[in-house]
């Protein structure tokens, strides 16, 4: 991928690899824009995302990439920000960096893309539970504070599908990222997960061009070898739907490219 801006650190407590390894895996693979947003601190769940505590480490890491690496590659400093209300810690909100990407994990404290959790979809009804997360993705677009989607469609991770047509349940949403003047990404890590599909779909990424809505791409590795996997079929899934520029971030300020 040309760009790739999801990515994460050790210090989300369940990644491996230093940040060199990620950044020249990336070299290895043409990456040109290469962006760490690692898990941000929250009240909830904290084994698996980063301390407050471990902001400036994490900031540095970055930064001395960026210096170690600027004649070969553009490192970014992001961060993926749960949103999940009563937990969000504000500061990181304020915190200077190239992006924030908002991403839902939880409809109600409950962890739908987390294994230990999987046995809650078998009692759901789909329509309801998806409905229910497009509706906190339409709510983290209307906040404002944020400037890429991750992982639009995540809730599909274990094969679990709505009865109604996703364009549907999701359209609000789209309506609402539309309006915020955000990104949404092309996450590949989908398909090294049971669905085997990125995020999003290619019909919901049809109803997303429709929209005129911007796409970036994102590994979302936490391995350094996962780093720039897909890259063909990420590209493919957004020719397909008429895509042949994607978003950058530098300082909080969007940019166009060719991919």
């Amino acid at each position: 991928m040309k760009v790739d801006l999801h990515n994460h650190t050790v210090l989300c407590n369940h990644a491996t690899g230093t940040v060199n390894e990620y950044v020249e895996a990336a070299i290895a693979c043409g990456t040109e824009y290469f962006g760490f947003s690692d898990h941000a601190p929250m009240r909830y769940d904290p084994e698996y995302r980063m301390d407050f505590s471990q902001i400036e480490m994490y900031e540095q890491w970055v930064k001395d990439a960026q210096e170690r690496y600027s004649d070969q590659i553009t490192v970014l400093l992001g961060y993926e920000v749960d949103y999940l209300a009563g937990y969000m810690d504000e500061r990181i909100l304020k915190r200077p960096c190239d992006y924030l990407i908002g991403s839902v994990h939880f409809i109600d404290e409950w962890g739908f893309d987390n294994p230990e959790y999987i046995a809650k979809y078998n009692t759901a009804d789909m329509d309801t539970v998806y409905s229910r997360y497009f509706d906190l993705v339409e709510t983290m677009a209307n906040s404002g504070d944020f400037d890429i989607v991750g992982h639009l469609d995540l809730l599909k991770v274990f094969k679990f599908f709505p009865k109604t047509d996703i364009r549907l349940l999701a359209a609000n949403a789209l309506q609402a990222i539309k309006k915020a003047n955000m990104a949404i990404e092309i996450n590949v890590s989908g398909l090294r997960k049971p669905v085997k599909e990125a995020y999003p779909s290619s019909l919901l990424l049809e109803a997303i061009a429709e929209l005129e809505i911007p796409i970036t791409f994102g590994s979302d590795a936490h391995r350094s070898d996962q780093v720039g996997m897909f890259t063909h079929e990420a590209e493919a899934l957004a020719r397909s739907a008429g895509y042949t520029e994607c978003a950058i971030y530098r300082n909080r300020e969007r940019a166009m490219i060719k991919f």
